[in-house]
């Protein structure tokens, strides 16, 4: 088969786009019924750089309509396949999206790019909520040829190619940007997903000038990794020749038969070596929406506070955010309990600080919830890290004492940093000190500010020490006070409400995160309301 690849120019200069546009329809032209396939680059609708949402919506406004006309209409006059991406979707709810034209001219299928840049998120502000749900790799089959695909950003994520690689891919369509890497980055990223797929991959990409050396670089790899065409910054067409069925086999390891490489990596996967991934894992806190519902020590209303059955039960019925408090022992381990004292929780007697780990894990910890919880023991922070990372925001109450030795601090970022789980943690603290501490010398977690000693104080403390979030404490604040912290950026959360109605009041006054007890009820009600981004 004929593959044919289309690099056009592309220009910063926004003003050009109907210029620019021009030109690509020109190269389009230029294709005969010799192709059977032909792949142009991403977003052939916004042909030069859009700075902002209305300048990305003006464009595919004006070429979005002729340019899927125009590639109909070369599919059914060259009888090709081809493969444009472009916008897809109503103004606000609009996605990047290849669409897959059959030699009908036939739309026979839609990719919707999974991994979307900071920018189109923020700025032009395209659909993201979809790539945050579970989804497998999209296939498009035509003709017997099975396709793959991947957009711009997508070729970075290399833990993707081996989820697409069970997919029995024959081709991956690379409809691309990628500006600001150099030819030789992208003909090895291009070289890795051909060689882990075994398929052949064709990229198309746009020219930032001819003299330059990066951006461009549109080519078919073959599965060997052997890459048949490379454009580097050439404006215009290349034409290469292959056969989408032939595969590359090797010895799966010296001396054993032969299979495809992914079939070899696969029989010695050990996900647990990998960053945390999956249909459990959640949005991390930056990009989570609010309103939120944060089931305080866990739902506690239906196993003990603090407890692994509290923070499952939580998690089990979609709790965002879960809080939990963290005391240390006496040889240094990072524990979940709210009291300093054992007597309430516990049977032991005397200060959670004065036992190693290993004595109270001789303690119960279930039994005055109830009979059913006997023998429930303390829980370390890295046994939550390990059951719930990731598939929860964690408001992490750091209790006065770990402040008092430097190293019982460093041991809880440690642990959040073994886990991978910064961006889904908040420290939450009432001690300035504390506050200030962590401004210091993790500036990059993000801090929640307690009441404290001075709850009706706790705005001005949130801006002093950078706080990016604030605790209040009912009764101790007002609804000038959350408008206050609104305007200054700052998140609020309130401890806590157990009873809807109040809590519904709560939502009313601007109230971004609700603590509960009763975590059920309280978040029926917070689930009603309309989610809301803050960035």
């Amino acid at each position: 088969m004929k593959v044919c690849i289309i690099q056009p120019a592309y220009s910063t200069d926004y003003s050009k786009s109907e210029y620019y546009f021009e030109k690509q329809l020109k190269l389009i032209e230029q294709c005969d019924d010799s192709m059977d396939i032909i792949v142009l680059p991403e977003m052939c609708d916004i042909p030069c750089l859009a700075r902002s949402k209305e300048e990305a919506y003006a464009s595919s406004k004006k070429f979005n309509s002729r340019i899927l006309t125009v590639c109909s209409d070369t599919a059914k006059r060259c009888n090709a396949m081809v493969f444009v991406c472009a916008r897809y979707g109503e103004e606000g709810r609009q996605r990047n999206t290849t669409y897959a034209i059959n030699r009908k001219g036939e739309i026979e299928g839609l990719y919707f790019k999974q991994h979307l840049t900071p920018g189109e998120v923020t700025k032009t502000r395209l659909d993201s909520d979809y790539s945050f749900e579970f989804s497998e790799p999209t296939v498009i089959e035509m003709e017997g040829i099975r396709f793959g695909f991947l957009t711009c950003y997508d070729f970075y994520f290399y833990e993707a190619f081996a989820n697409m690689a069970r997919q029995n891919l024959d081709v991956v369509i690379g409809c691309s940007h990628q500006r600001s890497d150099t030819h030789l980055a992208l003909q090895i990223m291009s070289q890795n997903l051909a060689y882990n797929t075994n398929a052949y991959v064709l990229r198309s990409s746009v020219s930032m000038d001819e003299n330059s050396d990066i951006g461009g670089a549109s080519m078919v790899v073959a599965p060997t990794g052997e890459v048949l065409l490379n454009m580097y910054s050439k404006v215009g067409l290349a034409t290469v020749d292959i056969d989408p069925k032939k595969k590359y086999y090797k010895p799966a390891g010296f001396g054993n038969p032969l299979s495809a490489h992914y079939e070899y990596i696969e029989k010695g996967r050990r996900p647990w070596k990998y960053r945390p991934g999956g249909s459990a894992i959640v949005r991390y806190d930056e990009i989570m929406k609010y309103p939120r519902t944060c089931a305080h020590r866990g739902f506690n209303k239906v196993a003990p506070e603090n407890t692994m059955p509290a923070f499952g039960a939580a998690v089990a019925m979609g709790a965002e955010e879960i809080e939990f408090d963290i005391r240390f022992t006496k040889d240094g381990i990072p524990v979940s309990v709210h009291d300093s004292k054992l007597e309430r929780v516990s049977d032991g007697v005397g200060r959670v600080a004065e036992y190693t780990l290993e004595e109270l894990c001789k303690l119960d910890f279930g039994s005055k919830s109830g009979e059913s919880f006997k023998g429930l023991r303390i829980v370390t922070f890295e046994e939550i890290l390990k059951k719930f990372a990731c598939h929860c925001v964690m408001n992490i109450h750091l209790k006065g004492e770990c402040g008092q030795r430097p190293e019982d601090l460093h041991e809880v970022v440690r642990l959040i940093r073994k886990y991978d789980c910064e961006k889904y943690i908040y420290f939450m603290s009432g001690s300035d000190t504390l506050l200030e501490r962590l401004q210091n010398e993790y500036p990059e977690i993000t801090r929640c500010c307690g009441g404290g000693n001075d709850p009706w104080g706790i705005v001005e403390r949130a801006i002093k020490y950078g706080c990016k979030k604030l605790q209040l404490f009912k009764p101790y604040f007002n609804q000038e006070m959350i408008d206050k912290a609104h305007a200054n950026g700052i998140i609020c959360n309130v401890f806590w409400s157990d009873d809807p109605e109040e809590a519904e009041r709560f939502l009313d006054m601007g109230i971004d995160v609700i603590l509960t007890n009763n975590f059920h009820a309280v978040n029926e009600i917070v689930q009603k309301r309309e989610k809301y981004i803050t960035y």
